[in-house]
């Protein structure tokens, strides 16, 4: 696969044309049907051109009107014949094409939701949301459309090749001849094709995340006032996907004129060298007007050919940026597949520096014992996200390992890692659906019993209940609306139905109330006792109650142990508790 710093993997050509068999083997009855019915078509076809060479022949030989009118009722039958057989044919081509994007569409899907935190977040929305729609647009009109078109015109081409060449071999290597113009200008195409469509889809990419990120962004670019800059930027990145365009645009214009007037030089040359092999006894007047007839019957499936090439570079280019969201797509694992021993978290030596930036964290060394509740606090740029984002697998760390059961955490498959650890942040999303629908997401078996238990156990039961429909209220756009704590309280309901064993709470009841936060945390703690919870603490109630606060300073780990023992050192952690309780220190 191929990358660059910020756009997710593309899948190269080998890949594709794996991917594409894949898709083949798994409907491959359907296949089969539609190539039996198009080669049907296609040999129906091949009859009007040798029926009418026959007439001729008739007519030169002398022989009556009944002999030329049973011919042209064959020729009716068999145009007939290949009517049917053709839309027979694409009928069956565009249900395949369905199912086939189905299987796209649903692949797609679970690429998305197996990538990395880590990944996602490098990339941007942008990259995804193109792909997700454009890209997948554009492959599902190549399997409903294009595919089946190019399907019918291939085996309609190849037949009248082969007619021609029965007809008279010489003839038919003459035709062949007479094509070579148009193979050059297809080689010259298909080597800049594809790095072009690439490219244009990249840039179509950074459209999609500049407007995305801009239109989320939208407060703090009024608030900053940097409009100056993201129309700058934006100008940028238009550019940029304007002259890709061009230049797919510019490949185009040379193609297809070029393509164009060659259409003529077979049927010429082959009437040329018909009569010259005719006035030499060597070919019949019907044989040259049938291999005339089919060279020209060969131009509207050859330009259709010719088209559908040129939609399959840009499809298949999409179709690359789709089978790109595999699994490889993150880091390598280091787990091979192993599964943890137990619960246990251990941080060794870990050092930690964002892409072009200082180090965050340094030498840092812990143990989160099973079932421990432990606050991790410290003044703001301690490094305590840093940390919670690499015990919970969203990063790796830069040096040292973290491991959960001997079993590094970023080697984790997705499935398992979700299974093991849940990060927990202050951003949250509110699905479009029902209350349910919302929560079904962590356990989808859940029972309303166990749905309303997890909404008691975070303090949402209250704002719920008070819904017209309860459980079945719709959220989001054209339903109830939500606040943040709403969003959250949400958030940490699924958090309580996934029920993992270890739950990392970085500001995670930020957007609540104090009053309300600590009855969620506490609550929380009552609903996961026997479960490991790592809480970044920017309230130090949160600390109070915890078996053990972590300090973090300047991306080190400089305290560990019970509140109480460290408001007693009378180091970093006391001078908190001081200024949280306005000067005096109290356990």
């Amino acid at each position: 696969m191929t990358t660059d710093e910020t756009l997710l993997p593309v899948a190269g050509r080998v890949e594709v044309r794996r991917a594409v068999a894949r898709l083949v083997r798994a409907d491959r009855g359907a296949f089969a049907g539609t190539l039996l019915l198009n080669v049907l078509a296609a040999a129906a076809g091949l009859a009007g051109p040798w029926l009418v060479g026959r007439i001729v022949d008739e007519v030169r030989a002398g022989r009556g009107v009944g002999a030329v009118d049973r011919l042209a009722l064959w020729i009716l039958l068999c145009a007939l014949a290949q009517l049917v057989l053709a839309r027979w044919a694409r009928l069956a081509g565009y249900r395949f094409g369905e199912r086939t994007l189905a299987r796209v569409r649903e692949g797609y899907v679970d690429r998305v939701l197996a990538l990395p935190s880590a990944v996602v977040e490098r990339a941007g929305t942008g990259d995804l949301t193109a792909r997700g729609t454009a890209d997948v647009t554009t492959v599902g009109t190549t399997l409903r459309d294009v595919g089946p078109e190019l399907l019918v015109n291939t085996v309609q081409g190849l037949f009248v090749l082969g007619a021609v060449f029965a007809l008279d071999p010489l003839l038919g290597a003459f035709g062949v001849l007479g094509l070579t113009p148009i193979w050059l200008v297809l080689r010259w195409y298909l080597r800049r094709a594809r790095d072009g469509y690439l490219a244009e889809g990249a840039a179509g990419s950074a459209v999609a995340e500049i407007i995305a990120t801009t239109a989320e962004g939208a407060r703090t670019v009024e608030a900053f006032g940097l409009a100056g800059r993201r129309i700058a930027a934006s100008r940028d990145t238009l550019e940029r996907s304007r002259r890709a365009r061009l230049y797919t645009l510019f490949l185009r214009t040379v193609f297809f004129p070029a393509v164009e007037t060659t259409y003529t030089v077979p049927s010429v040359g082959v009437l040329l060298l018909g009569g010259w092999l005719y006035t030499r006894g060597a070919v019949g007047v019907g044989a040259v007007v049938a291999a005339a007839l089919y060279l020209r019957q060969l131009v509207e499936p050859l330009d259709q050919i010719l088209m559908r090439v040129e939609q399959l570079q840009s499809s298949g280019a999409s179709f690359a940026r789709v089978e790109g969201l595999a699994p490889a797509a993150g880091p390598a694992a280091d787990g091979d597949g192993a599964e943890p021993a137990d619960d246990r978290i251990e941080v060794r030596g870990v050092g930690y520096a964002y892409e072009h930036g200082d180090e965050v964290l340094s030498g840092v060394d812990l143990d989160v014992r099973p079932g421990e509740r432990l606050a991790v606090v410290g003044p703001s740029g301690a490094g305590k996200t840093t940390l919670s984002r690499l015990i919970a697998g969203v990063d790796r760390p830069g040096t040292g390992t973290v491991t959960v059961g001997g079993v590094p955490v970023a080697g984790l498959s997705p499935e398992l890692l979700r299974r093991q650890v849940v990060l927990v942040t202050q951003e949250h999303h509110v699905f479009l659906g029902t209350v349910r629908d919302n929560l079904r997401i962590a356990e989808p078996d859940a029972t309303d019993e166990r749905l309303w238990a997890a909404l008691v156990a975070v303090g949402a039961d209250g704002w719920v209940g008070e819904l017209p429909d309860g459980l079945d209220t719709r959220l989001g756009a054209g339903g109830h609306p939500t606040d943040g704590s709403q969003a959250q309280q949400l958030a940490l309901a699924r958090v309580v139905l996934a029920n993992p064993h270890t739950l990392i709470l970085d500001e995670a009841t930020a957007l609540l109330d104090p009053a309300t936060a600590r009855h969620t945390e506490r609550a929380l703690a009552a609903v996961l006792r026997g479960r490991t919870v790592i809480a970044v603490a920017h309230r130090l109630h949160t600390a109070h109650d915890a078996d053990r606060v972590a300090v973090m300073e300047r991306g080190r780990l400089t305290e560990l142990g019970t509140h109480e023992e460290l408001v007693a050192a009378g180091g970093a952690y006391a001078a908190l508790w001081r200024t949280w309780h306005g000067g005096a220190v109290r356990p």
